[in-house]
């Protein structure tokens, strides 16, 4: 299947896939953040690492501030990869477990069945969050900060003037479209299995919270928490998180090829 420019990266490309894997990046991220996946992933998985607009292969694009748009967006880019029957999953971290969770929910609606989606470092939708104000509202220094001490980006950010001020535009729209995010409380859950994701010191994502996920789907539910903050994954953690990964998807895999016998 070949497009024209593409808003994903496919770091290795596989025609025939057993799997397509959907990944959904962080506020102020872009897909080069799950690149290490394609080392640890079955090889014959095709990995997908979307871009949103504003970023990565889609810098030149306005960026949206609304989750509607970001997940309106997000299933336009999708849609095209699934029609040919291939299993799918769907993957995000922070600010992209919403978008992989309501990407999901509306590829569901239109009859296209995800086999997994797997959210991580985010607090359930109907969670109230935590932090005293929401993180758009912040001022850049202290939005900033926030952001360096979640991790993920390197302090050397801060030399970088005009690097320094594209990047707090884009998370600071990010983060208002995840901040004003009102999910309907009386809304359907997914029918796909659903895992949940975290690290055992995320201030951000407790782990005593996320089993609040539950309630999201009719499927199945797991939660697996590694060592570390936030990005829990990045560097060292990417192996770990890459094997629950593959074991979360090839066992949903399993039951649908059980049923099927």
């Amino acid at each position: 299947m070949t497009f024209g420019r593409s808003p994903f990266l496919r770091p290795r490309p596989v025609d025939d896939p057993a799997v397509r894997l959907f990944a959904f990046h962080h506020a102020g991220g872009s897909s080069a953040v799950y690149y290490p996946f394609v080392r640890h992933l079955p090889a014959d998985w095709d990995l997908l690492l979307l871009d949103l607009p504003g970023r990565g292969r889609r810098a030149a694009r306005p960026q949206h501030d609304d989750m509607a748009d970001v997940v309106a967006t997000a299933v336009a880019d999708v849609l095209p990869w699934v029609e040919d029957g291939t299993p799918f999953v769907l993957f995000g971290h922070s600010m992209g477990a919403v978008v992989a969770l309501e990407t999901a929910r509306t590829l569901e609606g239109l009859g296209r069945h995800p086999r997994w989606t797997g959210v991580s470092g985010r607090v359930a939708p109907l969670h109230p969050g935590v932090g005293p104000v929401p993180l758009h509202t912040l001022d850049d220094p202290d939005l900033l900060d926030v952001m360096l001490s979640l991790g993920g980006m390197p302090e050397r950010v801060t030399e970088a003037t005009d690097f320094l001020d594209r990047f707090l535009r884009t998370v600071r729209a990010d983060l208002k479209a995840v901040d004003n995010y009102r999910p309907d409380p009386a809304r359907s859950p997914l029918c796909s299995p659903l895992t949940v994701f975290g690290g055992t010191q995320d201030a951000w994502a407790p782990a005593s919270a996320m089993h609040l996920w539950r309630r999201e789907t009719r499927g199945r539910f797991a939660q697996k928490f590694f060592p570390g903050g936030h990005f829990y994954f990045l560097d060292a953690g990417f192996p770990a998180l890459a094997g629950q990964v593959t074991g979360q998807v090839e066992s949903c895999l399993d039951v649908v090829d059980a049923q099927v016998a």
